[in-house]
């Protein structure tokens, strides 16, 4: 068990490879913010210190693992799932895919209740669970699925014998078929770059792409 982030002091800042004027000044930054945030559950610690800049990338990676661990000390991952890292700004939570679906399709789904991909994520994932047939729809739409055959529905919750439903029954698809075609999403125009890798052993090589069209090509 490490210490909790109220209990690291001065020496254990210089171990993790600060100098002992940085500790000082590290130590107190990082006293007078965890004093802020006494009685906050860690990830909102955490979130306070991010939002101070108090980590640098240039201070050494220990610092980064002794700050972390010690806000995260004692949280039970069982339950609560892994100690969060990163917290996205709004701007940034827009640019992801899921943000993405959630700005085009959210204020329609969820009305007033859709305020952003940050605020509104726990009502959005909850209208997803409660409205399979609704949100799955978008899905296959935004990962351009096209069935040879369509699915009679979405979740199929009649059968006894699957607890948990039977997913698109009586469906057909070619999943390569799926990946090669070209497609009105826009990030599948023939010129996008579907693989990007490097030859195994030559890590000083240049990176290889390879886009949609030419891949088509290759695969035909």
């Amino acid at each position: 068990m490490g210490k909790n982030i109220s209990e690291v002091g001065l020496e254990d800042l210089v171990q993790a490879g600060l100098t002992v004027k940085e500790a000082k000044e590290f130590d107190e930054i990082l006293k007078e913010t965890v004093r802020r945030g006494k009685g906050l559950e860690p990830r909102e610690v955490w979130r306070e210190l991010v939002a101070q800049k108090m980590l640098k990338p240039w201070h050494p990676h220990g610092l980064h693992q002794l700050v972390y661990y010690s806000v995260y000390n004692g949280w039970d991952a069982s339950s609560n799932g892994p100690p969060l890292y990163w917290f996205p700004s709004i701007y940034q939570s827009r640019l992801t895919n899921l943000g993405r679906v959630m700005e085009v399709h959210g204020p329609k789904l969820l009305g007033t209740l859709y305020k952003d991909p940050i605020t509104s994520f726990s009502v959005f994932q909850k209208f997803t669970v409660q409205h399979p047939e609704v949100y799955w729809s978008i899905v296959l739409k935004e990962l351009s699925v096209e069935f040879q055959k369509p699915p009679k529905c979405i979740l199929d919750r009649t059968e006894n014998s699957k607890p948990g439903g039977l997913w698109f029954p009586g469906s057909v698809l070619n999943i390569a078929e799926c990946c090669l075609l070209p497609s009105n999403h826009p990030k599948r125009e023939d010129d996008s770059v579907a693989i990007v890798w490097r030859d195994e052993g030559c890590d000083d090589s240049p990176v290889n792409q390879i886009t949609l069209k030419e891949l088509r090509e290759q695969v035909m």
